[in-house]
C-alpha cells in the first residue's frame, strides 16, 4: 500500500492531534537556545518537558494500526500480525529521539530519508511476512511526511530556517571569497591586458604622415582622426535577382568592409592607402572594445623566417605588452579577433602560397573572427582566396571630390590656405597633373611641393619624384636650419647613390626590408665611390643619417629598416638598374608584378636608345600582360622612336578591344592611356563594346573626363548588357553630368534607374520617363512623386529600406505599375488600395502586415519572403487572382505549410524554398494537384527530410537551384 494510500486510510481529525503529541509545545521565538534544537529535545517523550511516555507511544501507533487495518478494504497484511507490527511502528516513532538532527536538517532530509533513518534505528523484527514488512515501510514514511508538514507550520521553524540560511550563507560567502583571494577568477588578467592593449594599439597606430608638411617646423606625423580621408572599396556585384549572370562593380566606404563581409582581401596600388585602412580599423576597434584588433604586417612576420601563431602575435610585431598564457587564442576561440595583415605584395612570391597556408589554417582553427589581408592588384590572381569566402576589394583611385577634401585637409593642417585654391585650379585645368593625384600619396607630395616651389609644378611622374626626392633629401634640413648630424653632411646626389643601391639590393630580393646589418655592408661598399662621404664616418654613421634625416628610410623594428613607402624603392632601385645597364635583369623579371613599377620607372629613366631596348624586349615576349605593360610604360617615355611607340601601340592593337569582361580588368591595369586607345562603338561586336564600356568606368575613377568621353559614344547602343553597364556605373562620374549626357539617351527597354542619393533624386527629374524605377531609402511617397516628371508612365516600382512608407493608397498616381517589390518596408498594413493598380506581379519581403493581399485579383507572377499568417495559404494570398508564377521563400509557409495551394489551378511555376516546418506528404499532395504546373523550382537550402517526401510528378520538370 503506497504512502498516499495509506494516508487516505488514516488521516482524520483525531489521528493529526495524536502525532502532534509526540512534540513539546513550541516556545516564543526562533528557538536558539539549544544550539542546534535537536530533535531529542522536541519530542515529548524525551527530555525534561515529557508529556507522553513511551507506552502512550505504543498505544498511538496501536491506534494507527488498528484504523488502517478496519478501513474498508482488503486488509493490507494478515491480522495476526497486527501486534508485532504495531510494536515495530512505535520503536521507529520512539527513535526520534535518538536522531542527531534539528528540525530544519529533517525537512531538508526529506520524509523518506527520514523514514529510512528511522528505520535504521528500530529495525523490524525478525519474521515479519513480506506485506506486513511493505506496510510498516509505508506507514513509517507517512507519518514521516506528516511529521515534516508538522515541523514547517511551527512558527519557530520559519525563523530557525532564516537564521540557519544566513549561517550557512555568510559560511559560503567567507569560504568563496578566501577562494577568489587565492586563486583569481578566470579572465580578470585577460581584462585588465586587454584594457592595456587596445589603449596601445589606440595610440600606436593614431597617427599617420603627411608627406611635406613637416616642413617649416610643422609637425611630420598627424593624428588619424584629423587625417584620415574615406575612400571607397569596388567589389563586384549580382545586378539583380532575375538576372544572376549579370555582374557591375558597387562601391563602398572601404572602412565598411569589414561591416560586410568577415574575410576581406582588399587590393590597392601603392600608395591607394591600404595600411592607412588598417591603422583606421585597428584604432577604431580598439576604441568601440567589441573586437580585439591584430595589426600583422606580413614584411615583419617573415623577417624571423616563422610566421607566428595567435600566442606570438604580440612580439613578431614588436608590441612591449607580454599577454596573459593562451590569451590570444582565448580570444580568437570565442570569435572577437580582427586580424588585419598588411602587405602580401611586400614579400616574395615564393612566400605567398605559405603565407596563405598559415592564414587558412589561422581561418579554419579559430572561425567567427575578422579577417582582413591587402595587396597591390597584381601581387596575385584574382579569387586566390575566393574559395576560401574572402571577398576581393579593390580601393578605387580617389575621384575629384576625394582629391578635393584631401587638398582641404592638407592645406589646413599645414596652415597654408593660400594654397589651396590655386592648386584645386591646377588639378581641374592640368590634365598630366590630375592623373597623378589618384591616391594620398601622390597628393600628399603634389600639395607638399606645390607648397614649398610657392605655387610651381613639375609636370609628368618623374618629373614629380625628382621634386619630391629634392625637397626631402636637401631642402628640408636647410630651410630648418639644420646643420650636420653627428659630423656627417651629405649632399643630394650622394644621399640618392646610397639610397639607390639599397633600393636596388631589396629589389633583387623581392622584399622591402632588410636587416641594418646588410644595409651597412651596402653602405660600407659603396663609401669607396662617394667622395663626398669620405672621411665623414663609417658606414653605421652613414646609415643612421639617412635614417634620421633622408625622410626616406624609416627603422619599423629593432635592427630593421625600409623605405618609408614602396614607390620610392622602385623609384631609386630603376634608378640605379639604368646606370648600372642591367637592363637584362629588368626583362627577365618583367613578369614578376613586383617589378611593375620597377621596370615603368626604368624606362622614365632610361636613355632614349635605352627605351627602344626596354620596350622591344618586352614585346618580344609576346605575353599579353607584358605587352601591357609596355604600353603603360609609354606614358613616362618622354622622347622615343616614333617606330617603337608605333609598333607598342600596334601589339596593344591585339588587346583593344578587349573581348571579355576579364580582358576588360586587365587592360584597365595599363592605366589611363588605354582610354585614348578605346574605338567604338561603330564596328565592335556587342561582346567587344560591354568590354569597351567596363574598361572605361573601370578608369572611370582615375580620368572621369576621357573615361566619361568614351561611355558618351556608347548612349545609343541597342545591346542590354552595354545598356546596363551603363547604368551601373553612374556612381563613378558626375550625377548630374551622367543622367544628362549619357542615361538619358539609352533605350530604356529592360533596364531599371537606381536612386539612392539626394543627387540622383534631383538628376532623375532631368531625364526622359523611365519605365522601370528602384528608389532606395528613407522617404516618403510625395517625395518620390516629385523626382518621377511622370509617374503615370511608370510600369515598375522597387521601393527597398523605406519605414516611411506605410499607406499604399499614396501609390495611386503610378496608374500605369503592373509590377511592384518591396523590400524592407516594416509600416506598410494594408495591401487592399493596390486593388485600383493593373497589377501583375509583386515581390514581397520585410513587410509590416500582409492583410488585403486576398484583394489583389490580377496578380499572375508573386514571390514572398516572410511568413504568411493563418492555417493556409488561402488565408493571406489572392485566391481569385490567375496566378502562374508562385515563390514561396524561406520561412514564408512555416505555419501554413502548403495547404490552399490547391486554390490556383493555373499555376505553371512553382518555386518553394526552405521552412521552419518541413514538408509533409499532405504538402506535397497540394503540390500534385495542380492541373497546370510544369516546372517545379527547389531552392539549395531545401532540406534533404523535404524532397523525400515529394512524390512523383509526371509533366512537371524539377530543378534544384
Amino acid at each position: 500500500m503506497e504512502p498516499a494510500v495509506l494516508g487516505g486510510k488514516l488521516a482524520s481529525g483525531l489521528i493529526t492531534p495524536l502525532l502532534k503529541k509526540l512534540f513539546v509545545p513550541e516556545g516564543p521565538g526562533a528557538g536558539l537556545v539549544d544550539k542546534p534544537v535537536r530533535l531529542s529535545h522536541l519530542v515529548s517523550f524525551k527530555g525534561e518537558k515529557r508529556t507522553l511516555t513511551e507506552k502512550d507511544v505504543h498505544k498511538l501507533a496501536d491506534r494507527l494500526v488498528a484504523r488502517a487495518v478496519d478501513s474498508p478494504g482488503e486488509a493490507p497484511f494478515p491480522l495476526d500480525e497486527q501486534t508485532a507490527v504495531a510494536d515495530a511502528l512505535a520503536r521507529r516513532l520512539l527513535a526520534l529521539g535518538d536522531l542527531d538532527m534539528d528540525d530544519v536538517q529533517a525537512v531538508r532530509l526529506g520524509h523518506r530519508e527520514l523514514a529510512r533513518q528511522l528505520a535504521h534505528g528500530a529495525p523490524a523484527p525478525a519474521g515479519l511476512s513480506a506485506d506486513a514488512g511493505h506496510f510498516l515501510g509505508n506507514a513509517t514514511e507517512w507519518a514521516c511526511l506528516q511529521i515534516l508538514e508538522f515541523f514547517t507550520r511551527r512558527s519557530t521553524f520559519v525563523a530557525r530556517t532564516l537564521v540557519e540560511q544566513t549561517r550557512h550563507q555568510t559560511e559560503l560567502i567567507a569560504r568563496v571569497d578566501e577562494l577568489i583571494a587565492r586563486t583569481p577568477r578566470p579572465g580578470t588578467h585577460d581584462r585588465a591586458f586587454e584594457r592595456r592593449y587596445l589603449s596601445y594599439v589606440a595610440e600606436h597606430h593614431n597617427h599617420i604622415t603627411i608627406y611635406g608638411i613637416d616642413l617649416r617646423d610643422s609637425p611630420d606625423r598627424w593624428p588619424l582622426e584629423v587625417a584620415y580621408l574615406s575612400l571607397e572599396a569596388t567589389e563586384e556585384h549580382s545586378l539583380s535577382e532575375e538576372h544572376p549572370g549579370a555582374r557591375y562593380d558597387r562601391q563602398l566606404p572601404a572602412e565598411e568592409a569589414l561591416s560586410a563581409h568577415d574575410r576581406v582581401l582588399l587590393r590597392g596600388d601603392a600608395g591607394s592607402g591600404k595600411t592607412t585602412l588598417v591603422q583606421w580599423l585597428a584604432v577604431t576597434a580598439a576604441g568601440d572594445g567589441d573586437r580585439v584588433p591584430y595589426v600583422l604586417p606580413l614584411r615583419t612576420l617573415l623577417r624571423t623566417g616563422q610566421l607566428p601563431s595567435p600566442a606570438a602575435f604580440l612580439a613578431a610585431t614588436g608590441c612591449p605588452h607580454s599577454p596573459p598564457e593562451g590569451w590570444a587564442e582565448r580570444v580568437l576561440t570565442a570569435g572577437r579577433g580582427l586580424i588585419l595583415i598588411d602587405g602580401l605584395d611586400e614579400i616574395p612570391s615564393a612566400d605567398r602560397h605559405r603565407t596563405r597556408d598559415w592564414l587558412l589554417a589561422l581561418i579554419r582553427a579559430f572561425p567567427g573572427n575578422r579577417w582582413l589581408l591587402t595587396s597591390r592588384p597584381t601581387a596575385v590572381r584574382p579569387d586566390w582566396l575566393s574559395s576560401e569566402g574572402f571577398h576581393e576589394l579593390t580601393l578605387a583611385p580617389m575621384r575629384r571630390p576625394e582629391v578635393k577634401t584631401f587638398v582641404e585637409r592638407w592645406h589646413t593642417a599645414a596652415e597654408a590656405p593660400e594654397y589651396e585654391a590655386p592648386l584645386l585650379d591646377s588639378l581641374r585645368t592640368k590634365r598630366d597633373l590630375a592623373r597623378l593625384a589618384t591616391n594620398p600619396l601622390m597628393c600628399g607630395l603634389i600639395c607638399a611641393l606645390h607648397r614649398e616651389r610657392k605655387g610651381y609644378l613639375p609636370t609628368g611622374r618623374k618629373e614629380l619624384y625628382d621634386a619630391a626626392l629634392t625637397m626631402l633629401l636637401a631642402r628640408r634640413d636647410r630651410e630648418r636650419g639644420m646643420g650636420a648630424l653627428e659630423g656627417v653632411e651629405l649632399g643630394e646626389e650622394a644621399q640618392l647613390e646610397i639610397l639607390q643601391r639599397l633600393a636596388y639590393a631589396l629589389v633583387l630580393s623581392g622584399r622591402t626590408e632588410m636587416d641594418v646589418e646588410t644595409a651597412e655592408g651596402i653602405v660600407e661598399r659603396c663609401l669607396p665611390t662617394v667622395a663626398s662621404a669620405a672621411g665623414q664616418g663609417d658606414a653605421g654613421t652613414v646609415l643612421r643619417t639617412l635614417l634620421l634625416r633622408s625622410g626616406l628610410l624609416r627603422q619599423p623594428a629593432v635592427d630593421v629598416l625600409d623605405f618609408v613607402h614602396r614607390t620610392f624603392q622602385d623609384y631609386l632601385g630603376a634608378r640605379y638598374a639604368v646606370e648600372e645597364g642591367h637592363l637584362d635583369v629588368l626583362i627577365s623579371r618583367a613578369e614578376d608584378t613586383q617589378w611593375e613599377d620597377v621596370v615603368r620607372m626604368a624606362v622614365a629613366h632610361a636613355r632614349p636608345r635605352e627605351r627602344v631596348v626596354l620596350l622591344r624586349e618586352l614585346l618580344a615576349r609576346d605575353e599579353p600582360r607584358v605587352t601591357l605593360l609596355a604600353l603603360a610604360c609609354l606614358e613616362h617615355a618622354t622622347a622615343l622612336d616614333p617606330a617603337v611607340r608605333a609598333e607598342v601601340e600596334a601589339r596593344a592593337a591585339t588587346l583593344i578591344p578587349p573581348r571579355t569582361t576579364e580582358e576588360a580588368h586587365a587592360l584597365a591595369l595599363a592605366g589611363p592611356l588605354v582610354l585614348e586607345l578605346l574605338p567604338g562603338p561603330a564596328g565592335l561586336t556587342d561582346p567587344e563594346a560591354l568590354a569597351v564600356t567596363v574598361t572605361a568606368s573601370l578608369l572611370g575613377t582615375v580620368e572621369p573626363e576621357a573615361a566619361f568621353a568614351v561611355l558618351r559614344r556608347f548612349g545609343k547602343h541597342p545591346d542590354f548588357a552595354v545598356r546596363r553597364q551603363l547604368v551601373g556605373t553612374w556612381d563613378r562620374f558626375d550625377t548630374r553630368e551622367y543622367a544628362v549626357e549619357v542615361l538619358d539617351r539609352l533605350d530604356r527597354s529592360d533596364l531599371y534607374i537606381r536612386c539612392d542619393s539626394d543627387e540622383k533624386y534631383a538628376a532623375l527629374r532631368l531625364m526622359r520617363p523611365w519605365l522601370s524605377v528602384t528608389c532606395v531609402g528613407s522617404r516618403s511617397v510625395p517625395e518620390i512623386l516629385a523626382a518621377v516628371a511622370e509617374p503615370a508612365v511608370v510600369e515598375t516600382l522597387s521601393v527597398i529600406d523605406n519605414p516611411r512608407l506605410a499607406d499604399l493608397g499614396v501609390l495611386s498616381p503610378f496608374s500605369s505599375l503592373n509590377r511592384l517589390w518591396l523590400h524592407r518596408c516594416p509600416e506598410i498594413q494594408d495591401f487592399a488600395p493596390l486593388a485600383q493598380l493593373p497589377l501583375t506581379e509583386m515581390w514581397l519581403s520585410g513587410i509590416g502586415h500582409i492583410r488585403g493581399l486576398r484583394e489583389l485579383r490580377s496578380l499572375t507572377w508573386l514571390s514572398v519572403n516572410q511568413v504568411l499568417p493563418g492555417d493556409s495559404l488561402a488565408d493571406s494570398l489572392p485566391v481569385d487572382a490567375p496566378l502562374e508564377y508562385l515563390h514561396l521563400r524561406a520561412d514564408t509557409v512555416s505555419g501554413t505549410g502548403l495547404r490552399g495551394l490547391g486554390r490556383w489551378p493555373t499555376l505553371t511555376t512553382l518555386r518553394i524554398g526552405e521552412s521552419g516546418r518541413p514538408l509533409t506528404a499532405a504538402d506535397w499532395r497540394e503540390v500534385a494537384s495542380l492541373p497546370a504546373l510544369t516546372e517545379l523550382q527547389l531552392e539549395d537550402e531545401l532540406s534533404g527530410a523535404a524532397r523525400s517526401t515529394m512524390p512523383e510528378l509526371p509533366g512537371v520538370r524539377v530543378e534544384q537551384l
